[in-house]
């Protein structure tokens, strides 16, 4: 049996991870979302919890729709709104912290917008997760530093932090693009 890291670094979109905490907990998720499998007398009960903030998965569309769409022009943030039905607007800080974090280039002027900033293959699902996270992050108030968060809820949740951010870095655009594109 490989070990957990193993298998997220190995993973594709739809593999299927399996965690158990001795015989009651069993944890499988397949990206973006996570199942949590308890058991109980003999009843199973699932619940659906979102691993991917919608932040997080609009930064995803909006870098794999630039990696399609920008065919040696920019891709303005109109038409990237438009075609993901948002207002402009809405989409403007995430394409923004993308371009702080060195994924997508934005281009000035009446003929503007986005082009990639990097090599598609170059480009992760971690990538773009942690620019739109820290453009969350820095609007958000700190998380008080007490000891239940520090001693216990951090440490307990370090592994899976680890595991899935490992499984998204197999994850990149040029990959997810190929597929966009084979849906034209």
């Amino acid at each position: 049996m490989k070990h957990r890291a193993e298998l997220a670094a190995s993973a594709r979109p739809t593999d299927e991870f399996y965690f158990r905490v001795g015989n009651k907990l069993a944890i499988s998720w397949t990206a973006p979302s996570a199942v949590f499998y308890y058991r109980c007398r003999n009843l199973q009960r699932v619940f659906l919890m979102p691993l991917l903030s919608r932040k997080g998965i609009l930064a995803i569309a909006a870098v794999i729709d630039v990696a399609v769409n920008a065919r040696g022009r920019p891709v303005s943030a109109k038409a990237l709104a438009a075609r993901h039905k948002l207002p402009p607007r809405h989409l403007e800080p995430v394409l923004q912290a993308l371009v702080r974090e060195g994924i997508l280039k934005g281009i000035r002027g009446p003929h503007g917008g986005y082009e990639l900033a990097r090599e598609r293959g170059d480009i992760t699902a971690e990538d773009i997760l942690r620019a739109a996270t820290q453009a969350d992050e820095e609007n958000a108030p700190p998380l008080p530093g007490t000891r239940l968060i520090n001693e216990v809820l951090r440490p307990a949740l370090a592994d899976a932090e680890k595991a899935f951010a490992s499984a998204l870095s197999g994850i990149n655009i040029a990959d997810m693009a190929k597929h966009a594109e084979a849906l034209k």
